[in-house]
């Protein structure tokens, strides 16, 4: 996984523009749409469990457990922007990031937002 990967966000072409800002530069807001969230719950991997008990004990990146929680996390964004354009909006604005424990089984990643539709300020 190169660092790039670790960025997260999603691609361009999704149709939907998503920022963490009240608003968006060069657009106003034509219409609210209201809370739209993407959550999804990953269980840890039993040899990433492992892999980081043993790094704790030397120090160090736990690059298994940041490699899934860089995927879940692309996975509630994903979702996020699924459930906004199926509500017909064209961004989310407000977006936001929740992490919890899971009954101690998994993390649960949520993304929300405001789904809103934007249009070009003349």
């Amino acid at each position: 996984m190169g660092i790039e990967e670790y960025g997260g966000g999603t691609s361009t072409q999704s149709g939907v523009l998503v920022v963490t800002t009240n608003d968006a530069p060069g657009y106003r807001v034509q219409q609210v749409i209201g809370e739209v969230f993407g959550l999804t719950v990953r269980s840890r991997h039993i040899g990433s469990q492992i892999g980081a008990g043993l790094k704790s004990m030397i120090g160090g990146e736990l690059k298994g457990l940041t490699k899934t929680l860089v995927e879940t996390r692309n996975q509630a964004m994903e979702r996020l922007i699924e459930q906004a354009r199926a509500r017909g909006a064209n961004a989310v604005l407000m977006m936001r990031f929740d992490v919890t424990d899971a009954a101690d089984v998994g993390t649960e990643v949520c993304a929300y937002g405001t789904a809103v539709v934007l249009v070009a300020d003349p």
